[in-house]
């Protein structure tokens, strides 16, 4: 497979080199794999900290800046970054109002940000964590014990960051961000394999002419495969096994997420079709985002994210966010 890097062992850093030089915003500590908002720590706000393996961007450096994250903390390619990461993060950010580390539910990266918190707290730095647990697709996977955390990281990221920057305290800002985590459910859908730089080859097997409903954003296998499906069947599909496990008491946010070689051509489309089916299912949308923001590498597919969203969740939705990856109301 034909890649755009150097060498696989230096893909990580040269993409944080290459963060650095295109957004002065952000400070990036290339060798110890930290990124960190320039004006942090803002004085009386929460500090928000988040991190993963590499290969979901923009999630999670791309979610640094105003009104998300103060810091991220990137791994290595589907590997999750290591304590020591985690604690310089929440020192960076820490104004003395506390840190909250927003976790995505794979073992590595649950344990590793346990162990961070019991160290960082060991230096002073109050330390609260919410799990994100959204992905209905499966109860246990290769990665995980329990649901696996997908497309509702980037809602909890941001309307956690809203309250944050409102100087929400840190309670307030863990309840909220636990609220939006309940309140969302995803569900992705594979049409390819994805490629690791180290690897250099697709990580799975998915024979032409079929699909994989359900899948992970490492790969990891979904409910079942398929002969490949039309883009209504499969929004169909993916929205009926959403709502089969939320109730839509209130309108929802929606995210139509690609996971990273999907052409805008070819999700727009698909939105239509979610749309759809949401409207003959009378699901009320309140706000929609289309693109590509919790990926998987070079995988062909999508997500769907639903999350019921009262006025205080839309209020903190629209508000606004300055960083790489999403951008609006500044």
């Amino acid at each position: 497979m034909k890649m755009l890097i150097n060498v696989p062992e230096t893909v990580v850093a040269d993409a944080l080199r290459g963060m650095a030089a295109a957004h002065p915003e952000l400070t990036v500590d290339v060798e110890n794999r930290v990124i960190v908002r320039r004006d942090a720590p803002v004085p009386g706000k929460v500090g928000l900290v988040s991190g993963g393996g590499s290969g979901h961007e923009p999630l999670h450096g791309g979610f640094v800046g105003h009104g998300m994250l103060d810091a991220a903390c990137p791994g290595e390619v589907f590997t999750s970054p290591v304590p020591d990461q985690m604690v310089r993060a929440a020192a960076a950010v820490d104004s003395g109002a506390g840190v909250l580390f927003i976790v995505k539910n794979y073992t590595g990266d649950v344990l590793n940000f346990e162990m961070a918190a019991e160290l960082a707290e060991d230096e002073g730095i109050q330390v609260a964590s919410v799990l994100v647990n959204d992905d209905v697709a499966v109860t246990d996977s290769l990665y995980t014990a329990g649901r696996r955390g997908t497309g509702a990281t980037l809602f909890v990221e941001k309307i956690a960051g809203a309250a944050a920057e409102e100087g929400a305290p840190l309670e307030r800002v863990e309840a909220l961000a636990r609220r939006v985590n309940d309140a969302s459910r995803s569900f992705g859908v594979a049409l390819s394999a994805c490629t690791t730089p180290a690897k250099g080859g697709p990580t799975f097997d998915l024979p032409p002419g079929e699909l994989e409903l359900g899948i992970g954003i490492h790969g990891e296998p979904g409910r079942e495969r398929r002969a490949m499906m039309t883009s209504g069947e499969i929004a169909d599909f993916a929205v009926d096994a959403v709502l089969e496990d939320l109730d839509p008491r209130e309108p929802v946010l929606l995210l139509v997420n690609g996971m990273g070689a999907t052409p805008l051509l070819e999700l727009y489309g698909f939105h239509a079709e979610v749309h759809r089916v949401l409207r003959e299912r009378r699901v009320d949308v309140a706000r929609t985002l289309v693109g590509n923001y919790v990926t998987s590498l070079d995988m062909a597919g999508c997500s769907v994210t639903l999350c019921r969203a009262d006025e205080e969740l839309l209020r903190l939705w629209d508000a606004p966010v300055a960083t790489p990856g999403l951008r609006w109301g500044r």
